[in-house]
């Protein structure tokens, strides 16, 4: 497959090691990059995104093969993984950096994100409704180095094992067929 077919899909829901985590093992994803946007400051640094004053949340850039696994199927995986009603909160992990946010690429994503939110609050299959932020994407900072690919350089370490480690587990029982040979 060319690189020229491959598309970006950015995604938020709380911290971005437990969705690198889970979306690095998708058939179909090329890579996965942790960062920053939605907001002000240009190149912001964790620290500075940790204070909830740049106005960025923390992200996924997933680089996929929508002849793989679609904008869609993504989707349908970001919503499982993470609770999508709790507005700048994932756990203990609170703040609007850790908001729940679609930033769209295209058109063509903000349709299937919007209509994907209504699919699933018609669903009701959450008891409040949906509240993740749809916007267009602006532009993306890569994380620092030493974020990306979290989990899989620390599996022992305390957050990875109560957090994400569990969240992994629900994933790959959830998405077996989905996930890479």
């Amino acid at each position: 497959m060319s690189n020229s077919a491959l598309q970006l899909a950015t995604l938020g829901g709380g911290c971005f090691w437990c969705l690198e985590a889970v979306f690095e093992q998708l058939r179909g994803v090329h890579k996965v990059v942790s960062g920053y946007t939605g907001g002000v400051v240009p190149n912001a640094t964790y620290d500075e995104v940790c204070t909830g004053r740049t106005g960025h949340a923390e992200v996924i850039q997933v680089t996929f093969d929508p002849t793989e696994i679609s904008f869609s199927d993504l989707l349908d995986v970001f919503f499982a993984t993470h609770d999508p009603t709790t507005l700048n909160r994932q756990g203990a992990d609170a703040g609007t950096q850790y908001r729940s946010a679609i930033f769209c690429h295209d058109d063509d994503q903000q349709r299937v994100a919007i209509a994907k939110i209504e699919e699933l609050n018609a669903a009701k299959l959450w008891n409040a409704p949906i509240v993740t932020q749809v916007a267009r994407l602006e532009a993306f900072y890569a994380a620092e180095d030493y974020h990306q690919g979290y989990f899989r350089s620390h599996p022992a370490q305390g957050y990875c094992q109560a957090v994400i480690s569990p969240k992994v587990g629900k994933f790959r029982q959830k998405f077996a067929h989905r996930l890479r040979g």
